[in-house]
C-alpha cells in the first residue's frame, strides 16, 4: 500500500459506513481525503519558492574605499540588476491534495535611508549613472548631503504580493534590506588676491 512513499498516511474508505467487511478498502495518501488545506498556508510556501532577497545597491559615488563624494554634489540611487527575485514580477504556485494557489509579487517602492536622518522614496528601480551625465541629478532617484561624514545607507524593498486559490485571496507584504557605506567630503577652495 506505501508504494514507496515515505510521507502521507493509510486510509480506510468504505462505502457502507461500515469500517471492515465487503466494500472498504485501504489506500495511501499524501494528505486526509476530503481536507482542503489552508490557503493562506499555500500561499506563504509560494512566496517562500520565490526566494526573494534584497536588492544589490548601485549608487555614485560608488560605496567603495577611496571614493569619495561631495557635499552638495547629486547622489544617485539605483537598483543594480533587477531580477525576478530583488524586483519582481515574481510568480509561483504551490499545491496540496489537488489544490493549488498563485501568488505573484513585486517590489513597489524601495526607501533609501541616507545615514544623516534623511530618506528617499523610490517606486522606479532608478537610473544607472554614466560618466556622460556630469553633475546632473538622477531624474527618478537622488539626494544630495549637506554635510560631510561617513554614512550607511540603508536600501529597504517594499514587496506587495497577491495571491489566489481555493477560493480565497489575499496580499502578503515582505521588506528586505541592504546597506553600504560612503564617504561624503568637502571640497575646499582658496582664492589668494
Amino acid at each position: 500500500m506505501w508504494s514507496g512513499n515515505t510521507t502521507g498516511s493509510i486510509y480506510r474508505c468504505s462505502g457502507s459506513g461500515i469500517w471492515s467487511g465487503p466494500g472498504s478498502y485501504l489506500f495511501w495518501a499524501d494528505t486526509a481525503p476530503g481536507v482542503i488545506p489552508d490557503p493562506r498556508v499555500l500561499a506563504q510556501q509560494a512566496v517562500t519558492q520565490m526566494r526573494l532577497r534584497a536588492v544589490t545597491i548601485g549608487m555614485a559615488p560608488e560605496p567603495s574605499p577611496g571614493s569619495v563624494g561631495l557635499v552638495g554634489l547629486p547622489i544617485w540611487l539605483w537598483v543594480a540588476s533587477p531580477d525576478a527575485s530583488t524586483w519582481g514580477p515574481n510568480t509561483k504556485t504551490a499545491s496540496a491534495g489537488g489544490y493549488s494557489v498563485t501568488a505573484t509579487g513585486k517590489v513597489t517602492q524601495v526607501v533609501w535611508s541616507m545615514g544623516d536622518g534623511g530618506t528617499v522614496a523610490c517606486t522606479s528601480t532608478g537610473t544607472s549613472y554614466k560618466d556622460s551625465f556630469g553633475m546632473s541629478a538622477s531624474p527618478d532617484c537622488g539626494y544630495r548631503y549637506t554635510k560631510q561624514g561617513t554614512y550607511t545607507v540603508t536600501a529597504t524593498s517594499y514587496w506587495t504580493i497577491n495571491w489566489s486559490g481555493i477560493g480565497a485571496s489575499g496580499v502578503i507584504n515582505q521588506t528586505y534590506t541592504s546597506s553600504v557605506v560612503v564617504t561624503i567630503g568637502e571640497l575646499q577652495t582658496v582664492v589668494k588676491g
